[in-house]
């Protein structure tokens, strides 16, 4: 494997990134220099923080075009999968558009954000092998994917959302496989054989 990227710009959670990837034995480049972002093996797009304030600046430094145009395998991580949709109610967002779902907010009277460990739903391919059906994982979030063609995981917190989603190349994950422990570690392992 050559050279994994992840994308810098202003969202929190990648130090954990770059220690999962460290306690796999890969020392990944953090970067928003398109050409290397280009030439990257694989590409990990992780965030947590707010949609309007990160797509203007990812649309700034001309990062939007550069991800969307990417061919290798791309892992966007919480925010990462929340900006890969087409729309984010976060401040009225217009969002990548690679997968077709919105990103709406949670409403309801359970505890919001949901933080913690909750169940996902998938079918053990992709991004999933080797990890059991209904295993825990570890969500911190405020908004959620809406269910639709993308999704390939489910979660139910208040309403049952999709927790991953491919399309192509791109992968997301609403959760932190990072902060998932060994199904977390087995996720990204998938990924990064892919």
């Amino acid at each position: 494997m050559s050279q994994v990227a992840i994308i810098k710009y202003n969202a929190g959670n990648v130090r954990s990134v770059q220690f999962a990837l460290a306690r796999l034995g890969i020392e990944p480049l953090l970067t928003d220099d398109p050409a290397a972002l280009r030439a990257a093996s694989h590409v990990i797009f992780p965030g947590v923080g707010e949609a309007s304030s990160a797509m203007a600046y990812l649309r700034e430094r001309n990062l939007v075009e550069t991800i969307t145009g990417l061919t290798q395998p791309v892992l966007g991580i919480c925010l990462g999968l929340q900006l890969m949709c087409k729309h984010s109610e976060e401040a009225n967002t217009d969002c990548f558009g690679i997968f077709k779902e919105r990103c709406l907010r949670f409403r309801g009277d359970e505890k919001i954000p949901q933080i913690g460990w909750n169940t996902v739903r998938h079918d053990g391919t992709g991004l999933f092998r080797d990890i059991p059906n209904e295993a825990h994982f570890y969500f911190v979030h405020s908004f959620y994917a809406e269910t639709g063609p993308d999704q390939i995981a489910s979660t139910e917190y208040i309403v049952p959302f999709a927790s991953a989603m491919v399309k192509d190349n791109f992968h997301a994950v609403q959760f932190h496989p990072e902060k998932s422990a060994d199904v977390g570690s087995q996720l990204m392992k998938n990924f990064l054989a892919m």
